[in-house]
C-alpha cells in the first residue's frame, strides 16, 4: 500500500507549482551531465557574474476530452511554465546561451494538471462521486542527444487522487532550422491501483446510485499513445508552440464501464515568451 506523503511536503510541492494548463501536461527543469551542443550560428555567451532566473511562459488554447474516457471535448485556456536557467550562489542549472542543447543524462521536475470530474457537467456520470482537480508533481530522468530524447517521470497526485503515476516516453527531434524544431514520439502511462480506481472504478455505493455496474479497476499500464510537438521562435524571446496527442486506453482503463471512448485526442496552440532576470 502506498503511504501518503507528509503534509509539509505536499504544501511545498503545491507552492512550487506556478501555472498549470487545462489539458494534462508536463514541465521540466533539467540539469544535464553531458556536454552542450550549439545550434546553427548562435554565438557562445560570455560568462556572467551574478544570479540568474530564466524561464518561458506559454499561453493559448487547448482542447481535450471532458474526462478520462469521455466522447465529448472541451476547449479552454492552456497555460504552461518551463524553468530554463537558475543560478544562485553555487547552485547552477542550465546555460546562458540561447542555442544551448543539453546532452547526456539529466534530472527534471515533472508536473501534470488533471481537471475535476463532475456529474453535474455530464449526464452519463449521474450517481458517480465527483473528483476534485489534481496536481501531479514529481521527478524525472532524461537522456538527451541532439536528435532524440528519452524520459521516465514519476509523479504523486494531490487533490482528486492521491496516488502514484509514471509516464515513459521518447522523442525523435528534427531541428529544421535555428527557429523551427519538431518533436514526435510514443508515450505510455502507468498508474497505481488507487489511481485506476479513482478514474475508472465504480464502487458498490456508486453502482446502487447509477446505471453502472460495480467495477474494481486495477493499476498497471493504462494508456499508450503518441505526441507531436512543433516550436517556432519568432524572435529571441517570442515564439509559437503547438502539440497534438493521441492516446488509447488499455487493460482495466479500456474495460471500465465509465470509458465511453477508448481513443482520446488532445491539441494545444499558444504563444511563448522567454524571460531572463539577473540580480
Amino acid at each position: 500500500m502506498i503511504e501518503r506523503i507528509p503534509m509539509v511536503l505536499r504544501q511545498s510541492l503545491i507552492a512550487a507549482t506556478i501555472l498549470m494548463p487545462m489539458a494534462a501536461s508536463a514541465g521540466s527543469l533539467v540539469q544535464p551531465v553531458g556536454e552542450p551542443v550549439i545550434v546553427g550560428n548562435a554565438p557562445v555567451a560570455q560568462a556572467r557574474v551574478g544570479n540568474t532566473f530564466g524561464f518561458t511562459l506559454r499561453g493559448g488554447v487547448a482542447t481535450r476530452p471532458g474526462y478520462f474516457g469521455s466522447d465529448e471535448y472541451e476547449v479552454g485556456p492552456d497555460l504552461g511554465f518551463a524553468l530554463e536557467r537558475l543560478r544562485f550562489g553555487f547552485f547552477d542549472i542550465g546555460n546562458d546561451d540561447p542555442g544551448y542543447i543539453a546532452t547526456g543524462f539529466g534530472l527534471r521536475g515533472s508536473f501534470r494538471y488533471v481537471p475535476e470530474r463532475s456529474a453535474d457537467d455530464y449526464e452519463e456520470l449521474a450517481g458517480l462521486e465527483d473528483i476534485d482537480a489534481t496536481y501531479e508533481l514529481g521527478l524525472g530522468v532524461t537522456y538527451s542527444q541532439p536528435l532524440f530524447e528519452v524520459f521516465a517521470d514519476l509523479r504523486y497526485g494531490i487533490g482528486g487522487h492521491e496516488s502514484l503515476v509514471a509516464e515513459l516516453g521518447a522523442d525523435a527531434i528534427l531541428r529544421v532550422s535555428d527557429r523551427l524544431t519538431l518533436r514526435a514520439g510514443p508515450r505510455v502511462l502507468l498508474g497505481s491501483d488507487d489511481y485506476a480506481s479513482t478514474y475508472f472504478g465504480v464502487t458498490e455505493a456508486e453502482a446502487a446510485a447509477s446505471d453502472y455496474a460495480a467495477y474494481d479497476a486495477e493499476g498497471g499500464l493504462l494508456s499508450a499513445g503518441v505526441e507531436l510537438q512543433a516550436a517556432y521562435m519568432l524572435t529571441e524571446r517570442w515564439g509559437i508552440e503547438g502539440a497534438v496527442g493521441y492516446d488509447r486506453f488499455l487493460n482495466d482503463a479500456e474495460d471500465s464501464p465509465i470509458t465511453v471512448e477508448d481513443e482520446q485526442f488532445t491539441a494545444r496552440l499558444g504563444v511563448t515568451r522567454r524571460f531572463d532576470f539577473r540580480f
